[in-house]
């Protein structure tokens, strides 16, 4: 088949959806494809150089004005239809509702009578959040309508967009994906593991944004819970607005000394084989790529039952799932994995055995492919 040239749209930071869209974006480039970043800035996990890659930075105006009230969404639109027009682009994918698809929809009509397909994914908070303010209800639910092809990443994520927004199109599910070689077992110690268990204590490790939603006081009270009954240290990934009052919460609790705040990692990947546990108990999670992530790593993950989540963990199999603040089941859970190195690794073997089966990337990105080449088609 002919490579496609492809612009992907994305937020260049360490959240679910930038992650996704750049991961997606390597992958398409590596099988061929032209890709086209079109973004703010350098997408966190976009390194190293590949001639199909390109990137293109939104920038807007310098008028006084506008560095209070930068109007993003223009800017936005413009580069779109700049970059679509220079370099010939079959499509546009645009990862996140609001504003990039709106954009979309405006840099399609400034392209006309050139036809330029749209692709919007769906990944959580552009819906469930933002898109369910006042302010947004209504153009999120337009821009959805006006995309040639819209994704959503869990079936749980498409029926809350079909209910909120009484969506009357199709929407298709395209699972978030991992990249199994790079996210792997590893039967030795890595060398995170000496710096994060330097007295050989057990480890637990959350990966976040650190927002409200992901639950961070719970997390610390099943820690606090833990370390009473066996040595153990906490690793927290990740940056964000909780950050401050999590640490503060730490201090307040006592648990400081055993919590390692890591602050964002690029490479991920290094620091996940540290773990004995993954805890993930968020209030909301359309997906949870970090669990899977985590999965692919072989460590077992005790999560939430909401959202997308019981599509990626099969409880007591691949996984364990309570409610977001049932801190005594997660607490027993834990314990019950830490006790039993068996479980444990048996557990982390069958995570690793359906993150490859359903959840690796050629798999999703030939899907992604196949919904482009109909998008084309058509």
């Amino acid at each position: 088949m002919n490579p496609l040239k492809i612009g992907i749209v994305c937020y260049p930071t360490l959240g679910g959806s930038g992650v996704v869209a750049t991961e997606l974006g390597k992958s398409l480039a590596r099988l061929g494809n032209e890709v086209h970043f079109i973004t703010t800035g350098h997408p966190s996990r976009l390194s190293g150089y590949d001639e199909r890659v390109y990137l293109h930075k939104v920038v807007t105006g310098e008028y006084p004005l506008f560095q209070q009230y930068a109007p993003y969404s223009l800017s936005l639109a413009v580069k779109i239809r700049e970059v679509a027009e220079q370099y010939r682009l079959d499509l546009v994918h645009v990862h996140y509702a609001i504003p990039h698809a709106a954009s979309a929809f405006l840099a399609k009509e400034m392209l006309k009578p050139r036809r330029l397909p749209t692709m919007t994914t769906l990944h959580g908070t552009d819906i469930t959040l933002v898109g369910m303010m006042p302010s947004y209800y209504e153009i999120t639910r337009f821009s959805i309508e006006k995309s040639d092809a819209v994704t959503a990443v869990s079936e749980f994520l498409r029926r809350e967009t079909v209910r909120e927004f009484h969506i009357q199109r199709p929407i298709e599910v395209i699972h978030n994906f991992v990249e199994t070689e790079l996210f792997r077992m590893d039967e030795n110690p890595c060398a995170a593991r000496g710096r994060l268990s330097p007295h050989g204590e057990r480890v637990l490790m959350h990966i976040s944004n650190f927002r409200r939603v992901k639950n961070l006081p719970i997390v610390l009270q099943v820690f606090d819970e833990i370390r009473k009954h066996v040595p153990a240290r906490l690793a927290l990934v990740g940056d964000g607005p909780e950050r401050e009052t999590t640490e503060r919460q730490a201090e307040e609790m006592g648990i400081a000394d055993a919590v390692d705040f890591l602050g964002d990692q690029e490479s991920v990947s290094d620091i996940l084989p540290a773990a004995d546990v993954f805890l993930l108990p968020s209030q909301h999670e359309s997906f949870g790529l970090a669990a899977l992530e985590a999965m692919a790593c072989g460590v077992p993950v005790v999560g939430s039952r909401i959202g997308g989540l019981p599509e990626v963990i099969v409880h007591d199999e691949t996984g364990y799932l309570c409610d977001p603040t049932d801190v005594p089941c997660m607490t027993a859970i834990v314990m019950r994995l830490l006790k039993d190195e068996n479980l444990r690794k048996s557990i982390g073997r069958a995570a690793r055995g359906r993150a490859e089966r359903e959840f690796n990337r050629d798999l999703i990105v030939g899907r992604y492919l196949d919904a482009y080449r109909r998008l084309v088609g058509s």
